[in-house]
């Protein structure tokens, strides 16, 4: 991740154990424990997750990189180092890096009684497509 160098705040971890809901590679560090689990995601470039939805919501911290955030039915998000993204419950959504950029993130439940995930379909190419144009 040399083209970040001096920005990286944590260890991006092993490969990210849920990579069968990515595409590309990812990388995972738990920080802090259950019940209050803190993650920090590496995502390598063109790097995605599944459309899904938690829960007990989700909180994204932005550490490094440009990335994008989009819920459902409405345009992408770009998103980069300092943005904070608070997702509520149920809310169908998708986060992942640029085509050419790494993207760091915290990823924290909202409620950590309910830190259950639900994974639906890929973000198929020409939706990756449509978010890559968003500056």
């Amino acid at each position: 991740m040399k083209d970040m160098k001096g920005t990286i705040l944590f260890d991006a971890g092993e490969p990210n154990p849920y990579s069968q809901f990515f595409i590309g590679k990812s990388y995972l560090k738990m920080l802090t424990p259950e019940p209050n689990a803190i993650g920090n995601v590496t995502f390598e470039p063109g790097c995605r997750n599944n459309w899904h939805s938690h829960v007990g919501g989700q909180l994204l911290l932005v550490t490094a990189g440009e990335g994008y955030y989009q819920v459902e039915g409405q345009p992408a998000q770009r998103l980069k180092a300092g943005d904070v993204i608070n997702i509520p419950a149920g809310v169908k959504h998708w986060h992942g890096a640029t085509d050419d950029s790494w993207f760091v993130h915290l990823a924290a439940v909202g409620d950590p009684s309910k830190p259950e995930t639900e994974w639906f379909e890929p973000v198929n190419d020409e939706q990756y497509s449509e978010a890559n144009k968003v500056k």
